[in-house]
């Protein structure tokens, strides 16, 4: 496991992880903290709703973390045992190394969670990297997923390339340029201006991964048989989940 931090600065990290325990303070319904051992090292989970609830994991996408969930976590826990999960080598609480893309390291580290909360079957929600995960996971283990959500999910069309240049232009410009990639990210979307800070901290501090998620082929996509649903963020409902 990689020893490089995965901040630009200590003080950065510290910032980043202020802003994120603030946020935390604020989760809008009763929740346990915990930290799950993986072949990939601790990961950080928020479990929320009631224990004997059918169990629903949200995985966050790139330069994030479970806090993301925080505007929907409490429509869902209505429903489900929700666990809002911070994936490795990103902004949160969960170790800092990266696992490769190729291979089967985040479908061993989505396997080790399920065993670690002894469940044996789940829905997944994942949201862009977190979809491309859901979908690893999905692929390689199909009778362990229930049902399958992915909101703009990686792994299913290529990447386009005038996003990833303008994102890498705007990175060299400090605040100014890590605000710019937040609104180019989230285009006309209205953003609370607590969340905003908050981002605009990880895209100054955080060293983001670079690179393409590889894309899933068609015999690998043929071997899901849970129901699938493939929403845009502003028309899912938690209707079509249950």
């Amino acid at each position: 496991m990689k020893s490089t931090s995965i901040y630009k600065s200590v003080a950065g990290e510290q910032e980043v992880m202020r802003l994120y325990e603030s946020a935390l303070e604020r989760w809008p319904v009763l929740c346990d903290r915990l930290n799950i051992a993986t072949r990939q090292g601790d990961t950080f989970a928020i479990a929320s709703g009631d224990t004997d609830a059918p169990p629903l994991l949200l995985l966050h996408g790139a330069c994030s973390n479970a806090a993301s969930w925080i505007g929907d976590v409490e429509q869902y826990s209505r429903h489900f045992r929700v666990y809002a999960i911070d994936t490795p080598g990103e902004p949160g609480k969960s170790a800092q190394n990266r696992p490769g893309w190729n291979g089967p390291a985040y479908a061993e580290w989505m396997e080790d969670i399920l065993n670690a909360l002894k469940i044996e079957k789940a829905s997944i929600m994942g949201i862009s990297q977190g979809g491309w995960i859901a979908l690893k996971f999905a692929i390689s283990r199909p009778e362990r997923v229930e049902k399958l959500v992915l909101l703009s999910s990686g792994g299913l069309v290529p990447a386009k390339a005038s996003f990833l240049l303008r994102a890498m232009a705007f990175s060299l410009f400090g605040k100014r340029g890590a605000r710019a990639i937040n609104r180019m990210t989230f285009g006309d979307q209205p953003i609370h201006e607590e969340a905003m800070k908050f981002m605009d901290a990880i895209m100054t501090h955080f060293k983001s991964r670079m690179g393409n998620l590889p894309l899933f082929s068609d015999s690998e996509l043929r071997r899901l048989r849970m129901p699938e649903l493939f929403p845009t963020p502003a028309t899912f409902s938690l209707g079509k989940l249950q």
